[in-house]
């Protein structure tokens, strides 16, 4: 079966977690993406940020993204798929965690991300239709 390697984008850019949001967003922009991985000083990965984290944590609740740090935004422990899962696995994990991305790491390395567009491309209509639904699902 296809695994996270396999269909994954690699070599993600991270964001540090003591890095402006106003930086992020910057690199968001520049890289053409929607999220970044964020990762500490030990280049573990801190959580997500994303383009909508941006304008609801920070914009909207009037916070300046110049003094935000992203690792503020970085919220528990980030939901991730080791490289070597299959795509079933893949496929239970967004849709338990109700995510369209997630951070791919081998060992406590991020080597690559696996969006809900890389499932879609890699696997046949049935399971990828059914994600789709779940993801839907309030």
């Amino acid at each position: 079966m296809t695994t996270a390697r396999e269909i994954m984008t690699p070599n993600a850019e991270c964001v540090n977690a003591d890095e402006t949001v106003i930086d992020a967003a910057g690199k968001m922009a520049r890289l053409g993406v929607g999220s970044l991985p964020i990762c500490g000083t030990d280049d573990r990965l801190k959580g997500v940020l994303t383009d909508r984290d941006i304008v609801v944590k920070v914009l909207a609740q009037g916070k300046d993204p110049k003094s935000c740090l992203a690792g503020e935004l970085a919220q528990g422990e980030a939901v991730t798929i080791g490289a070597d899962d299959d795509a079933a696995e893949i496929l239970r994990t967004m849709a338990s965690h109700q995510v369209r991305r997630l951070p791919v790491i081998d060992g406590h390395k991020l080597v690559g991300i696996v969006a809900l567009a890389d499932v879609a491309r890699a696997l046949p209509d049935r399971p990828v239709g059914d994600l789709l639904d779940a993801l839907s699902t309030d």
